[in-house]
């Protein structure tokens, strides 16, 4: 049984990632589901504040940081995931980062329009854990005026490869949510200790 310690929208927020960092001892895999600085600044402060996790750690980027961006600001030994995947603690992950669909933030948000993300994803034949900042359109991704803003098209890859965990973040108002499609449960995590086992 490998434990899962997950988080989502740190946001450079030092004392989530006290917390996270402390938990993180007892984990045989991180996760981090993007969005770890804010507004495309100061991510290699927010990178720092996480430097004390030693289990292997997964992370996509949030619309908050570009892909090469967290590559750059990412620590030695962690793997970023943004239409890639990689087996870590004897598990299968596929990460897809960024908003899905386009955000109406402008121009600093990274964003992916649904043609672009349905390509990425299907680079994914089959996953233990889709790691995506966004949620997948119908669970978890609801905002606080009851709109549910997540994507066509990763709901569409959980359907077809039915991983046993799909983590996300992005919409704060569902945090904590969390719902199946199929055989797979969803869950929109948040920058709190979520701790999972498979």
């Amino acid at each position: 049984m490998t434990r899962i310690l997950a988080f989502s929208d740190l946001h450079h927020a030092r004392d989530r990632a006290e917390a996270l960092v402390a938990a993180s001892a007892s984990a045989d895999l991180v996760i981090g589901a993007g969005d770890f600085c804010n507004m495309r600044t100061a991510l290699p402060g927010a990178m720092n504040l996480l430097s004390g996790i030693t289990a292997p750690f997964a992370l996509v980027p949030g619309n908050a940081e570009s892909f090469e961006e967290l590559q750059e600001a990412a620590h030695a030994g962690w793997t970023v995931l943004h239409g890639s995947g990689a087996e870590l603690a004897g598990l299968r992950l596929f990460g897809l980062g960024y908003g899905v669909p386009v955000t109406p933030f402008g121009a600093w948000s990274c964003d992916l329009d649904e043609t672009t993300a349905e390509r990425m994803l299907n680079d994914c034949d089959a996953a233990d854990i889709l790691v995506v900042h966004s949620p997948p359109k119908g669970v978890a991704d609801v905002t606080s005026r009851g709109v549910s803003v997540g994507s066509t098209a990763i709901r569409a890859a959980v359907e077809r490869i039915q991983p046993r965990l799909v983590l996300c973040g992005h919409i704060h108002d569902s945090w904590g949510v969390e719902g199946p499609i199929g055989d797979s449960r969803v869950v929109n995590l948040g920058p709190m200790v979520n701790w999972f086992e498979l």
